[in-house]
């Protein structure tokens, strides 16, 4: 996948706003005012940051370490920088769904 087919992805998704507050080399993408992925847009090498859980996180870092790294600039327990060059788009869909529901709000059981 390129930039602009992940930019459509993310955009894709119900109640996303994609904003620039950190200059306009950092394209945002939003929902419910949570930010669940940041890309660069200055770089050679493309990348971006998604939320992930902290297990996972380190299980798709060994599975993948070469594309799938520590969260730059990010807190790491949480974040990770996805390296889009050798990616499949599929695993690359994965990880930004997986960030989108983190940032969802909390469903509460109501018991009877």
């Amino acid at each position: 996948m390129n930039v602009e087919e992940i930019r459509n992805y993310a955009l894709q998704k119900e109640d996303v706003t994609e904003t620039f507050p950190f200059g306009e080399e950092t394209l945002v993408f939003k929902t419910n005012n949570k930010i669940f992925l940041l890309m660069g847009l200055d770089a050679i090498e493309h990348s971006f940051n998604v939320k992930c859980d902290p297990d996972k996180a380190i299980e798709l870092r060994e599975e993948y370490p070469d594309n799938i790294l520590p969260g730059f600039h990010m807190n790491k327990k949480h974040w990770n920088t996805i390296v889009i060059k050798g990616l499949k788009g599929t695993v690359i869909k994965q990880m930004i769904d997986h960030s989108y529901q983190l940032v969802q709000p909390k469903r509460k059981n109501k018991s009877a």
